[in-house]
């Protein structure tokens, strides 16, 4: 455990979209509760690389309000009780915010302590490596610095702001000089030749103390408007959150700060902002390429091919990302790759669900996949979890069938409730409030179909 003065808590930050990975990253299911590398999703594993440095009874988490319950369910996945350790934000306006609105309310349970943000979406390959630096921000962070890790840049990359090292601090950090746009190509390789650039990772360490004096010296109105609508028992509404500035916490406090120092970070890291991003992380076959799902790739090199649902061919293939759906398949070449952001702009303008959300569609009580929608009818598949209820109501005009495919769900439909067995039917006609709940232990499966009634 890193030594502290204070109790250390982390921050993760899962407000994000992550549009330049569609189609898999939507807006109901962002890339953060996606599980692009091995078993866990990007949350799951942010959470877990902290642990032992950091007690993940510390950690608290800032997601949207439509993410929450889903979150909540990512945690209880890997045995973390998330009472208490999810913030929700009713809207999204940057990291200042966000950031502040975690600091209060650890600050109501705390006197003080260390804080430790991270975005919740990125990946890191060298865990050891990244222990070491987390227990060297910490202890900068407790000598009253705010820390921003800076990753060691190995090549001339355009997609990332930078941060330039000054003097040297003890305990192996730099005072920070200035933060420096995107680059182009040509000053991004200056950048490698000084030697004293770094990647700007957005995690950050300090004191909550610390970071309120900044706020307070800073961002007076971001504070006093934040303090105004801030309750720990009560969550903020839309309409007062969206008052609140739209503002990073680099031009909020890091840009303005005397306190801030750089530190040199070299593990691994990727913000997996793009398909590219991800390809340049993930380990690759013998051709270069990154293959996962159900693929034939023939005569095809340096590629991205992510399946799902289908059986991907694909011949004489080079330097290209296939990312397959249920509903969507993207193709592009791997270098333009962050261009599907100006895709998912397009199908918003025009009103599609695809950016939105997925076939397969999360709730409270479980998840509902669409199989199939027609103008007179819909089917749907049902998973409902454990000591869980959906409750929905068909129209006068509708017939709904329910059709119990795995374990046994309790029906009623204005009436006495029955037991639905494996392979066992139920049909509801006339308007009626349906209730399905499952009181077993493990999640049931059914599938529902939905047609109007006869005119």
């Amino acid at each position: 455990m890193a030594a502290s003065a204070t109790k250390v808590y982390a921050i993760l930050l899962a407000g994000g979209t992550g549009t330049r990975l569609w189609p898999v990253s939507r807006q109901l299911y962002p890339k953060q509760l996606v599980k692009f590398i091995g078993d866990d999703s990007l949350v799951q594993s942010t959470v877990k690389r902290l642990s032992p440095v950091l007690d993940t009874e510390h950690v608290r988490i800032v997601c949207g309000e439509q993410h929450f319950h889903e979150t909540t369910r990512h945690m209880q996945d890997i045995g973390l009780q998330a009472d208490g350790k999810i913030i929700c934000e009713p809207s999204g306006r940057n990291t200042a915010p966000a950031i502040l609105l975690a600091v209060l309310h650890i600050l109501s349970e705390e006197e003080d302590a260390v804080l430790c943000v991270f975005p919740a979406d990125h990946v890191i390959g060298n865990i050891a490596q990244f222990h070491e630096r987390l227990a060297a921000a910490i202890r900068l962070a407790d000598q009253d610095f705010i820390v921003t890790f800076g990753i060691q840049p190995h090549y001339a990359e355009t997609g990332y702001g930078y941060v330039e090292g000054g003097t040297a601090v003890s305990g192996g950090g730099l005072r920070v000089k200035r933060f420096v746009e995107k680059p182009d190509k040509k000053t991004a390789q200056q950048y490698i030749k000084a030697g004293n650039f770094f990647w700007n990772s957005g995690m950050f360490a300090f004191k909550a103390s610390v970071i309120m004096d900044e706020f307070r010296t800073w961002q007076p109105d971001l504070l006093e408007k934040m303090n105004t609508i801030f309750d720990p028992d009560h969550p903020i509404t839309k309409a007062e959150y969206d008052r609140l500035p739209d503002i990073s916490i680099d031009y909020a406090v890091m840009e303005k700060t005397t306190r801030g120092v750089v530190l040199p970070s070299d593990f691994g890291w990727s913000d997996i902002g793009s398909w590219k991003s991800l390809y340049d992380f993930l380990p690759k076959d013998a051709d270069l390429n990154v293959i996962d799902g159900d693929v034939i790739a023939n005569d095809t090199r340096g590629c991205f091919i992510l399946g799902s649902d289908r059986l991907i061919a694909v011949n004489q293939l080079k330097d290209a990302v296939v990312v397959e759906t249920p509903d969507s398949i993207f193709v592009s070449d791997l270098d333009h790759s962050r261009d599907v952001k100006s895709i998912v702009t397009r199908l918003k303008e025009t009103g599609r669900k695809e950016y939105h959300q997925h076939r397969t569609v999360y709730y409270p009580w479980g998840s509902r996949t669409w199989l199939e929608q027609k103008e007179d009818f819909t089917v749907a598949r049902l998973m409902i979890y454990p000591a869980s209820n959906l409750q929905t109501e068909v129209d006068a005009s509708a017939v709904m069938h329910l059709v119990a495919v795995r374990g046994t769900a309790r029906v009623s439909a204005d009436g006495p409730s029955l037991n639905l067995d494996q392979g066992m039917s139920k049909v509801i006609t006339g308007k009626s409030m349906v209730t399905v709940e499952n009181t077993g232990n493990q999640a049931i499966c059914l599938i529902q179909v939905l047609s109007k009634g006869a005119d």
